[in-house]
């Protein structure tokens, strides 16, 4: 069996390996990644033998580590180890993607949905119903772009409702409140001033990656649909993607027990920062992170770097991802913005999970 892992900003780990009596054996790593002395890796390949076929990412990288250092210790190498464009933990994941434990985007296909536009609370319903199917085995992999005609403020699952939110604001202006299931900070939300998507894909996917490694990971596509609307964009932080010009957006996430989870990302197009400030009590702050020094002025980074419509900008992410991975077009079902309506009657509309966190 063979499994590989490109180490993001580094090179390609590949690792083939058999399984006898519940255990490794024959382990083989190979890859354009660079490795001195050239004794290490037969240590590697030694460390990975015998270990149990369902030995975490972080116990296989541990025992990598460990053989390491003793080989340094014991004179078997001549001098320490020096891994460049690689580490015990890529192996790790390559070695739990060849036995099937861990996955890749090759081995799923996403199904695609554009659906016409929902109330803000019912699209935040179908991120649970989703992800619950997903691990239910209702639905597979989702890409789900988002649409609205409503004025919404979308907080994180452990946001204060008080410490966020000006309640004058939210009525002036005629503003759905609504708690979403992931953390994250609050988004504001006018039809037409976002750009949302939410990723809901099988836990395996990030197999042996640390939470700041899933955000990278999931959202590495998005770089590339940016670059390919004329915006060079790159990582800020744990969850956050940004250009020359400031922050774009900002990711959150949520995972099930099923083995599902839930990944989304909000991009700013067009914001009235004048509502948002009125609205949200730390808008200042918010509008800090997109070098915005005035409530005059409009957070528009889509707009105002790339002149195309929040449309036009939603097609071609869509036509990203396609060219990128399996896809396949697809719609809600009935059941599903059944079983969407009936959480927000019962969760997402209630003051019990709104003011959750009061």
């Amino acid at each position: 069996m063979r499994g590989e892992y490109k180490v993001p900003g580094g090179k390609l780990v590949a690792v083939e390996v058999g399984v006898a009596d519940g255990h490794l054996t024959d382990a083989h790593l190979s890859g354009d990644f660079f490795l001195e002395p050239d004794e290490a890796l037969d240590v590697i390949d030694r460390a990975l033998d015998g270990l149990a076929a369902d030995t975490p990412t972080s116990k296989i990288a541990g025992a990598i580590d460990a053989a390491l250092s003793r080989a340094a210790a014991d004179g078997t190498l001549a001098e320490p180890a020096v891994l460049v464009g690689f580490d015990p933990w890529g192996v790790a994941v390559a070695v739990r993607r060849a036995l099937g434990l861990a996955t890749t985007w090759d081995d799923h296909v996403f199904e695609v949905l554009r659906p016409e536009p929902l109330p803000v609370r019912t699209l935040a319903a179908l991120d649970q119903v989703l992800t619950e199917e997903l691990a239910e085995g209702l639905r597979g992999p989702t890409l789900r772009f988002w649409d609205w005609d409503e004025r919404a403020v979308v907080i994180g699952s452990f946001q204060s409702l008080v410490n966020e939110l000006d309640p004058e604001g939210v009525a002036r202006h005629g503003v759905t409140v609504v708690r979403r299931i992931s953390g994250g900070g609050a988004m504001f939300m006018e039809a037409g001033n976002c750009v949302t998507f939410s990723l809901v894909v099988p836990a395996s996917l990030v197999d042996g990656l640390s939470f700041e490694q899933s955000y990278a990971f999931l959202d590495s596509w998005v770089l590339g649909a940016l670059r390919s609307i004329g915006v060079e964009a790159f990582f800020s932080g744990m969850n956050d993607v940004a250009s020359p010009a400031g922050k774009l957006a900002g990711s959150a996430q949520k995972r099930l027990a099923g083995g599902a989870v839930l990944h989304h990302m909000t991009m700013a197009y067009d914001i009235d920062s004048d509502k948002m400030l009125e609205v949200l009590r730390i808008g200042r702050e918010k509008l800090s992170d997109k070098g915005t020094r005035s409530a005059n002025k409009r957070v528009d980074p889509l707009r105002s770097q790339t002149g195309m419509t929040r449309e036009a900008i939603v097609d071609a992410f869509e036509a990203y991802f396609k060219s990128q991975y399996r896809t396949a077009d697809s719609a809600l079902r009935p059941d599903e913005l059944d079983r969407a309506q009936k959480l927000v009657e019962t969760k997402f509309a209630t003051e019990e999970w709104i003011a959750r966190v009061p």
